[in-house]
Formats: structure tokens, sequence, C-alpha cells
């Protein structure tokens, strides 16, 4: 049996355009209860995909060491570069700046094993299902445990 990504794909997804700040971002992800968010041109087309870790990473120890340094820069009277200014008011970041643009994608009619079989190979949670070009869903590895698990007879019957 062959179970299609669009029996199992999710199609009310949450996205962003690439103007979207981080914190706003992380705000949906919270609110949605998603980890990662597709980040879509006006036409839903994907651009890339901003996860909790990329997230993370703007909060992290690393970026806040820097971060301290540069508001120690001024208090001491140094005057920063507009970017190194940007850099420390996290509300004003946007996604595209954070965003991983190496999208993994597949089409409508893709089996269970060829998602699966992309997930793996990429050490990716999500793939991003398209229709030319444009998002039309998004299969996470829970939506391939889910379906194995519904289909569980289904799939270990011998083929011949």
């Amino acid at each position: 049996m062959t179970i299609p990504a669009k029996s199992v794909m999710t199609t009310d997804i949450v996205t962003v355009p690439p103007e979207t700040t981080v914190a706003e971002t992380a705000r949906r992800m919270l609110i949605h209860h998603v980890s990662a968010v597709p980040v879509v041109a006006p036409d839903n087309r994907p651009l890339g995909l901003v996860s909790e870790g990329d997230v993370m990473r703007h909060f992290g120890a690393q970026f806040q060491s820097k971060r301290a340094q540069w508001l120690r820069m001024l208090a001491e009277g140094e005057k920063l570069a507009p970017e190194f200014l940007a850099e420390i008011r996290l509300n004003q970041r946007h996604v595209r700046e954070i965003m991983s643009t190496a999208i993994v994608s597949a089409d409508e009619e893709a089996s269970l094993a060829e998602l699966a079989d992309l997930m793996l190979k990429h050490g990716i949670k999500r793939v991003l299902i398209l229709r030319d070009g444009v998002m039309v869903g998004m299969v996470s590895r829970a939506d391939v445990i889910r379906a194995v698990v519904d289909n569980l007879d289904d799939l270990l019957e011998p083929t011949d």
C-alpha cells in the first residue's frame, strides 16, 4: 500500500512573510503550538523555514555575550554602526535574516516512504509539499508516524 503525501499532510499551516520580526514569529509559533514556520512570498511560494532552533540561536549565550559587549561600548560613549544597533534590538530583526533557505520539498503524490527517506537523508523534521512551486501542505515526522500506526496492517502486507 502506498500512502501519498496529500493524504497525510497538514494543510492549515502557520506561515510568515520575510519581513516578520523574529519576536513576532516566536509568538506565532507559541500561540499555534508549532515548532517551525515556513517563510513565504505573497504567492505562497516558500522562501525558507524558521524553526525553534533558529529562534533560540538568537537568544543563546553567544548572542547575549555579543549584545552585552555592544551595550558596554554604548555606555562608554562609543558610536556604533547602525547594523550593530539593529543587532541588539531583537524585536527589529526579521526572519529573512535567520531563516534556513535550504528547503526540502516534495509533491502531493510523494509516498510516505519517500517522505521518510527525505527526512532521514537531510536530518530534518518536516517536508514542505508543493504544487507547481506553491506550498499546499507540510508533512512532519509526527504525520509520518501517525500514518504508519493508522495503517500498520496494510503496510505490513506482503507485496508480490
